[in-house]
């Protein structure tokens, strides 16, 4: 899958997209078991926040799956040819609303690895066609084939911060 051009995604993007070196379905599926095998590396620090009003390594794994959902809802709805703009979401907001704190990171590790695999079915059945559509979420402009990148880069970029903040 070719990488793609800055036009086809917002400044945000480039975040995590710049991050993703190689062939990108090879990393997302390695990401699979070994972004799960990191999360089960965590459980002493769990609930562990690095500064007051940080979010506790629970509250940063489960946003990283809810992100995971949201991004893959919108390649989805853009692969298929989706001209109804689409909300973005804000990230703080979803973590309070949630009951992170109630569950395991072995549970979310599972979810996550199940989740990855399951979108993983969905990237590897898009042609180039349907990489190269292009939607409207949050007001902004992407292809389906940035939010693929979007998805490997994003899961480096929070290891990096766990590796950096919280260990």
């Amino acid at each position: 899958m070719n990488r793609p051009q800055t036009q086809e995604y917002p400044e945000w993007g480039n975040t995590y997209i710049r991050l993703v070196e190689g062939d990108v379905i090879e990393i997302l599926t390695k990401q699979a078991t070994d972004f799960a095998e990191f999360i089960n590396s965590l459980v002493e620090k769990a609930d562990y926040a690095y500064a007051p009003g940080k979010w506790t390594i629970k509250e940063l794994i489960g946003h990283i799956v809810d992100t995971e959902r949201i991004l893959v809802f919108r390649l989805l709805c853009f692969a298929r040819g989706e001209k109804a703009p689409l909300p973005g979401f804000e990230e703080d907001d979803y973590v309070a609303a949630a009951n992170f704190a109630d569950l395991s990171l072995f549970s979310f590790a599972e979810e996550f690895i199940l989740l990855r695999k399951a979108n993983l079915y969905l990237i590897n059945s898009l042609n180039e066609d349907e990489l190269n559509r292009i939607g409207n979420a949050n007001g902004k402009q992407m292809s389906v084939r940035s939010l693929v990148y979007i998805l490997a880069g994003h899961i480096i970029h929070h290891t990096n911060v766990i590796k950096e903040r919280y260990l």
